[in-house]
């Protein structure tokens, strides 16, 4: 006697069918819910000269624990940090005059450059937590401005002050140049003219 399974085989794809169909129509829909709040709190006017940018790319390592049993209490974690510094002048204290009678403009010399901003993000990878630590917001804060620290640190020392400035000096170049081309004078210097006057 000859058995016949196309009858099962049907019956299972038909089931197959069905179930297929009814996850996709009973699956949950997963929608993140994302909520911000965005406050200004201060507008500040400010002056300051930006000459230079540079680009910062850093590994930064953090261990917390090393020792006997580490995998019970150490907490770990690699950030790649990328970061762009900018450096040029604080213009707050620059003082600028002008005498129309000697059509002379006075201004004291730019002071010395400064990183004057540090715009940075983080990518974490290979975060790993002990059996009886994890990491904490805290944790979190601190490492971003560890980052951010190291970057700092690592501006000053490359030649991004050096280069910004000679780029404030061809600034002052050009504003010399457009203060001559319109038939007055420049004095760059630490005498205004009521000093001058006096």
């Amino acid at each position: 006697m000859k058995k016949n399974y196309t009858q099962p085989l049907i019956l299972l794809a038909v089931f197959a069918l069905g179930a297929y169909l009814s996850w996709q129509y009973f699956k949950p829909n997963r929608h993140p819910v994302e909520e911000s709040s965005v406050l200004l709190e201060k507008i500040e006017a400010v002056a300051k000269l930006t000459t230079v940018e540079g680009h910062f790319s850093e590994i930064y390592n953090y261990s917390e624990y090393q020792g006997f049993f580490s995998f019970f209490w150490d907490k770990k974690v690699l950030v790649r940090v990328r970061a762009t510094v900018a450096a040029g002048y604080d213009l707050e204290a620059m003082n600028v005059e002008a005498d129309a009678a000697t059509k002379t403009i006075y201004m004291n010399a730019l002071p010395e450059p400064q990183i004057l901003s540090i715009d940075h993000s983080l990518d974490y990878y290979d975060i790993s937590e002990g059996i009886f630590e994890s990491f904490s917001p805290e944790d979190y804060n601190r490492i971003n401005q560890r980052a951010k620290d190291m970057i700092r640190e690592q501006a000053l020392k490359s030649n991004l002050m050096t280069e910004a400035r000679l780029q404030g000096s061809k600034m002052v170049d050009l504003l010399r140049f457009m203060v001559e081309s319109a038939g007055w004078r420049l004095e760059i210097g630490h005498e205004t003219v009521r000093e001058t006057q006096q």
